[in-house]
């Protein structure tokens, strides 16, 4: 079981544009061709930021308020948030604050023998790596430059360096790569 930060990049370090939006990867091809349908089936317990979280309700599930599209996730999520925040029916969500150690370890009890995936964005990834807890990068790299926006990841990761585990291409658009946290010797 990994803890993972799974996400799309673009070429410059930043996973949605200055106004949050991530049309800029959907224009680029189908999530189907990407090593998504996989990873998706190895995941058990999903950590999402609040920002990630509104997005797919303004943009997937209420885009059109008379027929709201189902929730698109089976694993139980856990939603990041200061603030209080519009429910979907029928989907497994808890909505949580504070340190994300204690939440972990719920996410690990739910996951069983699959991953935790989390989903976004970078700040919520980057407490998962304060805190210890983050386990593996996986970012696909796209072939846009966005100039400015939220940044893939806001921390300084330098000693020790993260671990170049895989590269891959998907396309002529995205390169995908796998990095292992190598754990600081205590």
């Amino acid at each position: 079981m990994k803890t993972q930060y799974y996400t799309a990049s673009s070429l410059d370090g930043f996973i949605a544009d200055a106004n949050h939006s991530l049309e800029w990867l959907f224009q680029l091809g189908e999530v189907e061709n990407t090593s998504y349908p996989q990873f998706i089936s190895e995941v058990g317990a999903i950590a999402m930021g609040s920002s990630t979280y509104e997005w797919l309700l303004k943009h997937e599930i209420y885009a059109n308020e008379a027929e709201p599209k189902a929730w698109m996730y089976a694993q139980p999520v856990w939603v990041f948030s200061s603030r209080e925040l519009r429910k979907v029916e029928g989907a497994n969500i808890q909505f949580v604050r504070g340190d994300v150690r204690p939440i972990h370890a719920a996410m690990r009890s739910a996951a069983g023998e699959q991953n935790i995936w989390i989903v976004g964005g970078g700040d919520l990834a980057g407490q998962f790596w304060d805190a210890g807890l983050l386990d593996e990068l996986i970012i696909t790299i796209a072939s846009v430059t966005l100039g400015s926006g939220a940044p893939l990841l806001p921390r300084a990761i330098t000693k020790p360096a993260l671990r170049l585990i895989s590269c891959a291409t998907f396309g002529e658009v995205f390169a995908e790569l796998r990095y292992e946290v190598v754990k600081a010797p205590h």
